[in-house]
């Protein structure tokens, strides 16, 4: 069976976008903060564990996906002590975090102890086949990766694999809706795909919950942004390494024929001026299951998500 994506494209798209990824993800950037947010419950439960004494803090934190690796110098930042291990698909994307995280001032003021300070270390590898020992992170930290990974199930197979039982795992992705209008717009110009299938946040929370993780909460969230034209709203998703990545992707380049057909279709959704795009980000956060809980399929331990009662946050 071939797989919905090709990896090596996905890889080459973000090595090329890595030194200027950063001009276009003001919403990577965004749902960054909101996600680094959920990272307070590990705290609260390590308090509340600590019963009086000193709270533990994380030993290893893992950011698969890393990007420039903003969050993985935020989370080092939080925890000083801990190791940080910044993740990436692609090497220019580990070589951005390495750079930013060297400009990252310690949270210490002696000058030995500065030199000495922890700082995340980058790491290129695949989040499909984690080279990490079993139970061996405390936290996993994963913004908008994993609408590039096409089998969710095994993924969070291995997510479980390295964290450690009672672990915190904070995940964002995209979610169907997601840029629906140019996919319209598109289709209208010809068959082929031009917008990559996202997963439901049904999909996803059944995928953490067949995955054995404990106490899964799931959010949704629109953005809707706007864009002067087609060809400006193109512009940022290769500047920001988002092209078209399917197996089954047109490999030849968009002609001008069929890019005007797709503009022509997109126009009449322009609002004050502007094009709309949108973007459905689901959010989630888990904990590790303890050794031994089965990974849930076939129906066995089956667990509701009450899908339809998850609100839809509209941000502009």
């Amino acid at each position: 069976m071939n797989d919905l994506f090709d990896h090596r494209q996905v890889r080459r798209a973000f090595s090329r976008a890595a030194h200027h990824y950063d001009d276009a993800a003001a919403l990577q950037r965004e749902v960054g903060a909101r996600l680094l947010e959920s990272l307070d419950y590990y705290d609260e439960r390590a308090l509340r564990e600590a019963q009086g004494g000193k709270p533990r803090a994380p030993q290893r934190v893992l950011d698969i996906g890393c990007g420039p690796g903003h969050a993985a110098v935020q989370m080092q930042q939080r925890w000083p002590k801990a190791q940080v291990i910044a993740l990436d698909l692609a090497l220019p994307m580990a070589r951005e975090a390495r750079d930013n995280a060297r400009q990252m001032r310690p949270a210490v003021s002696n000058p030995v102890s500065r030199l000495l300070a922890s700082r995340p270390q980058p790491l290129c590898a695949d989040a499909r086949a984690l080279p990490l020992a079993d139970g061996s992170v405390d936290v996993l930290f994963s913004n908008l990766c994993l609408q590039w990974v096409e089998d969710l199930p095994a993924v969070f197979a291995g997510f479980r694999r390295v964290l450690r039982p009672d672990g915190l795992m904070v995940l964002s992705t995209f979610g169907p809706d997601t840029l629906w209008e140019l996919r319209e717009a598109f289709g209208h110009a010809d068959s082929a795909p031009h917008v990559s299938p996202f997963a439901s946040i049904a999909q996803f929370g059944d995928a953490l919950i067949a995955a054995g993780f404990k106490d899964p909460v799931l959010d949704r969230d629109e953005f809707h942004m706007q864009h002067d034209s087609l060809a400006d709203l193109m512009r940022e998703l290769r500047t920001l390494g988002a092209t078209n990545a399917l197996s089954t992707r047109r490999r030849s380049l968009t002609g001008r024929a069929r890019f005007a057909r797709a503009g022509q279709a997109y126009e009449p959704m322009r609002r004050d001026g502007k094009l709309p795009a949108t973007w459905e980000v689901i959010s989630a956060h888990a904990w590790g299951p303890q050794p031994g809980t089965p990974i849930r399929v076939g129906g066995v331990d089956e667990v509701a998500v009450p899908v339809a009662r998850i609100p839809i946050r509209r941000r502009g």
